[in-house]
């Protein structure tokens, strides 16, 4: 897998290449780039996808120990990928983590032609509902006693934990390689912990939300309409502070539509695309 250096560490990212519209795909809180693979297996024929695996606890290679993983420095970090990558006009694709919007109100949006968000953080659902609560980084030694608890895969779905995340059990084999980084890495749990301990309060989120309303850039909120973890009003909200918005609501899914319902997604992003050169 290729490897892009940033300000903060080493990251690994799947590109398919070619020449087709380029679409930046990004995954959530204890997770990999392999979230996206059945929507990547749907565009790779007409378009170029870049996933790169973002330090949230499902990535290899510790970052820096001085690295700057809160938040906002994350959401730097996509910035960074799209420059060091050079691409340009890209479709920005986010499910799960709530980074995609906040490029904004970082103001570091200018590689981003078009804008996806599939259901993530928003408003001040951060950490997101039940699952995004119960990862304990507050509590010493918390991460590492969640994420050991997670070898047992029974475990993984119940409410408090994945269950609520996708409505079909994700395969074993994806999920022991998002969590292993987490079982076996007091570095990467260091990185993740400096996420998690970084979300600031209600008042500043919600600010940084209505700066959405200066993205005139197309922008498709494609949300599940069963989601138990990011609410189903969240996306109607999101939808009307963007000038250019649409909506397309998903049924039969909760958070993890890539998992869910891949084709419906892929599908909608397509004819997003089409309809907006």
């Amino acid at each position: 897998m290729p490897e892009v250096e940033l300000s903060a560490g080493t990251i690994e990212y799947e590109d398919t290449g070619g020449e087709g519209p380029v679409f930046v795909l990004l995954h959530g809180v204890g997770m990999d780039g392999s979230l996206w693979r059945h929507v990547v297996a749907e565009l790779r024929p007409d378009f170029r996808c870049v996933v790169p695996t973002l330090p949230l606890g499902g990535h290899r290679r510790p970052m820096r120990s001085d690295a700057d993983l809160s938040l906002r420095g994350m959401v730097r970090l996509v910035a960074e990928v799209l420059e060091k990558l050079d691409l340009r006009d890209v479709t920005l694709v986010g499910n799960d983590w709530g980074g995609a919007q906040l490029l904004v109100s970082e103001g570091v949006d200018g590689r981003v032609g078009r804008l996806v968000l599939a259901p993530c953080e928003a408003f001040d659902n951060y950490p997101p509902g039940v699952p995004g609560r119960a990862l304990a980084a507050r509590t010493p030694g918390g991460l590492l006693l969640a994420f050991q608890a997670l070898r047992l895969r029974p475990l993984r779905r119940l409410p408090m934990t994945w269950g609520w995340m996708s409505k079909r059990p994700v395969s074993a084999e994806v999920m022991d390689r998002w969590f292993r980084p987490l079982q076996t890495s007091k570095e990467i749990r260091r990185d993740l912990r400096k996420y998690a301990l970084s979300i600031p309060p209600k008042e500043v989120l919600l600010g940084w939300h209505e700066d959405l309303r200066s993205f005139h850039r197309p922008a498709l909120v494609v949300w599940a309409s069963e989601d138990r973890v990011m609410p189903p009003e969240h996306g109607r909200r999101l939808v009307g502070l963007f000038p250019h918005g649409r909506l397309v609501e998903v049924p039969d899914s909760y958070t993890l539509i890539p998992e869910d319902r891949p084709g419906e997604l892929a599908r909608a992003v397509r004819d997003f695309v089409r309809d907006t050169p």
